[in-house]
């Protein structure tokens, strides 16, 4: 399953103002946190732990950044004529 992180970018750029500075605090490589907010890998239970502290979250706030499914965008079915 993958997941949408656009809001987690967001805080990620509201509390350290680039994603660089994120990895940095995170002790990941860019790459690694690139990936992970790409659905390349997964977060670790311990990487959303130290994502919550980083970032200030609530507890009950965690879900809504770290667990909201990705909703596929389909492409409409072109109409077929009968004529």
């Amino acid at each position: 399953m993958e997941f949408d992180y656009s809001r987690l970018r967001g805080k990620i750029r509201e509390v350290c103002d680039t994603q660089d500075r994120f990895s940095e605090l995170m002790g990941m490589s860019k790459t690694t946190v690139s990936a992970k907010l790409n659905n390349k890998s997964e977060f670790s239970q311990p990487e959303i732990v130290r994502a919550v502290k980083i970032l200030d979250l609530r507890v009950d706030e965690i879900s809504q950044y770290f667990f909201t499914p990705l909703v596929q965008k389909t492409k409409p079915e072109e109409e077929t004529s009968n004529e």
